[in-house]
């Protein structure tokens, strides 16, 4: 990472060593032995050399993110508490902590604990000014039935055909991530184009999915079995097409468009009344883009908060103008406005 160049990276995912601390061979209740993580990447000396660790990797990956670029660490309860605290300490400004629930975790064989079945990922911004980070949410929320993203995601851990293997049948990598995992944390808080960074790249879960995505990588890893099987699948992978990975332009990325704009574009007159969708409140559109309601006068949202005793509105949404047939959404309005700019432009 020392040779990448300072701000230079639009988004990291980061599985790190757990320090899962295990004491000797763990096996099922038929005393066939599980095949845990125990190798030597794993294992740390003590918490104070683990902390180091970490501090250390966290430091250098802040330095190669842009200033509004964020960062995705996973972990489990062994790890992601000393991660978050040290995170905090760097100067990261932590965003959310996104649960992966797991379809099929492992079971508990001992029946001592109860069945370790999520692991937690933090979500952060290289520093609280870090404002403009990228955050896909209407591409989200439309994907999911028009409801909003939650922090905690359900899906299954990697499995089947997904699971890279050996030939001798043996799992190329004991900690292999879901491709689906990785590929909502990419589709949420990058762009195509972007870059990528995943300084653990392990068996290169991240680079295909960027790949496959549009995006840019940059996988960073020392086993030279991870690093071959990494390559051979990220080569197979094809690219998706440009117009199913584009992202859809935001209301806030679109122009603004001031509601003066549409009384002067003779959408809406002066002196004509906007309702709400259930005709409950009227007001009278002003010929200088405010309205009156009573001996009130605003803006369209300020309007609309006090007809409803709210303290804000998005008048918008909000208000309608009678057609004589229908209710049309001022919305609409500023949509066609909108369309005319685009077209003046091309």
């Amino acid at each position: 990472m020392r040779a990448l160049p300072s701000a230079s990276v639009d988004l990291v995912f980061a599985d790190p060593p757990y320090n899962l601390q295990l004491e000797g061979a763990l096996s099922r209740p038929d005393q066939s032995l599980v095949d845990a993580v125990d190798d030597d990447w794993d294992k740390f000396a003590s918490f104070a050399t683990y902390d180091s660790f970490t501090r250390e990797w966290l430091a250098e990956v802040r330095r190669v993110m842009k200033p509004d670029a964020t960062i995705f660490v996973i972990g489990s309860y062994h790890n992601i508490f000393r991660v978050g605290a040290i995170l905090q300490d760097i100067g990261y400004w932590i965003l959310n902590d996104i649960v992966w629930r797991k379809a099929n975790p492992m079971p508990n064989f001992r029946g001592r604990r109860f069945t370790n079945a999520h692991e937690t990922m933090i979500w952060a911004a290289r520093s609280p000014e870090g404002k403009a980070y990228t955050f896909n949410y209407e591409a989200l929320k439309a994907g999911n039935e028009d409801c909003q993203v939650r922090s905690d995601w359900f899906m299954p851990i990697c499995t089947g055909a997904e699971r890279l293997k050996d030939e001798n049948g043996r799992k190329t990598h004991p900690t292999q991530k879901p491709e689906a995992l990785l590929a909502r944390i990419i589709m949420s808080a990058s762009k195509p184009g972007d870059v990528v960074l995943d300084p653990f790249f392990g068996s290169g879960t991240t680079g295909a999915v960027a790949k496959k995505f549009g995006r840019t990588f940059i996988g960073i890893e020392r086993d030279t079995t991870y690093v071959k099987a990494a390559k051979a699948r990220i080569a197979a992978v094809e690219p998706l097409p440009e117009d199913a990975v584009a992202i859809a332009p935001t209301r806030r990325s679109e122009p603004r468009v001031a509601f003066a704009s549409v009384v002067e574009a003779g959408l809406v007159q002066p002196g004509a009344e906007l309702v709400d969708e259930r005709r409950r409140y009227r007001a009278v559109v002003r010929a200088d883009g405010s309205l009156s309601l009573g001996p009130a006068i605003g803006s369209i949202h300020k309007v609309g908060a006090l007809a409803q005793g709210l303290p804000a509105c998005n008048g918008w949404t909000f208000w309608h103008v009678d057609d004589g047939s229908r209710l049309v959404c001022i919305d609409d309005m500023r949509a066609a406005i909108r369309a005319q700019m685009k077209e003046a432009a091309e």
